[in-house]
């Protein structure tokens, strides 16, 4: 394994649906934010839009909040490659049509070390899960409700 590989992080991705295509950007500065403190390093990041008739097509890197700045610029050319129309089509399954999503796939670079050390002791992920924040909000609060 190439030294730049043996320090990699874990890879994680996301699909975000944005409702009647509408993306306001709020949200992309504080993505560069991540980048740009080494937190996480952006391998792909892809946008589609499902049509009402479940056409799918990939949307251009563009004024998403109509401000006439580019606002994604940063992001232009992150393509690592390991996106393939599969991974597209199969993101596109979880949009609803007249919808546009966002994919990302990214590397977390804050636990880049922590990783290499356990996998340099010989110990390998055998499973790993994400909870769903609606669904711990929800258990707090019944939890609060039952005292």
């Amino acid at each position: 394994m190439s030294e730049e590989f043996a320090e990699m992080g874990p890879i994680d991705y996301v699909v975000v649906e944005f409702t009647g295509n509408r993306m306001t950007g709020e949200a992309f500065p504080l993505l560069v934010d991540l980048v740009d403190r080494g937190i996480i390093r952006i391998l792909d990041l892809v946008f589609i839009r499902k049509d009402e008739d479940g056409t799918v097509s990939g949307l251009e890197i563009t004024d998403f909040d109509g401000d006439g700045e580019l606002d994604l610029a940063v992001f232009e050319g992150a393509r690592s490659g390991l996106l393939g129309q599969d991974d597209i089509d199969e993101a596109a399954v979880a949009v609803e049509p007249g919808n546009a999503a966002g994919l990302l796939v990214y590397e977390n670079v804050w636990a880049g070390p922590f990783a290499a050390a356990l996998r340099r002791g010989g110990a390998q992920l055998v499973a790993s899960g994400r909870l769903p924040v609606q669904a711990v909000l929800a258990s707090l609060e019944a939890v609060e409700a039952a005292s």
